[in-house]
């Protein structure tokens, strides 16, 4: 299993019962959850990934199970990593999904690959 399906599960609970629109997205060997098509959240392993304001990072790295999140051996400015401590109660998971929306309408979307035609 690349990811747990069971946060993919809570998270898409917490979304629909807010009538957020989001899609999903296979990224990163885990789930993504696109709002605005913007990539606001995810799954990987069993951790959260939350994008959040830079200005928020720092003081969420003090929470329970948070961590920078790190693919290629420097952090991700803006990214971090729940690990299932920091979001194992719905409180918690609530206050990681809250701060993933804040975020979203200030949030750059990324630059469409332009395809190549042959």
């Amino acid at each position: 299993m690349a990811y747990d399906t069971s946060l993919a599960d809570r998270i898409t609970d917490l979304l629909t019962s807010r009538r957020i629109r989001f899609t999903t997205k296979a990224m990163m060997g885990g789930l993504c959850f696109m709002v605005n098509d913007k990539m606001c959240m995810g799954v990987t392993q069993q951790r959260l990934m939350v994008r959040l304001d830079p200005a928020e990072e720092a003081e969420s790295l003090k929470r329970p199970g948070c961590g920078p999140m790190d693919f290629t051996g420097r952090p991700m400015k803006g990214y971090v990593f729940v690990q299932p401590e920091g979001h194992d109660s719905e409180q918690d998971l609530r206050h990681w999904v809250d701060l993933a929306l804040a975020f979203n309408p200030k949030a750059k979307a990324s630059k469409k690959r332009a395809s190549s035609s042959k």
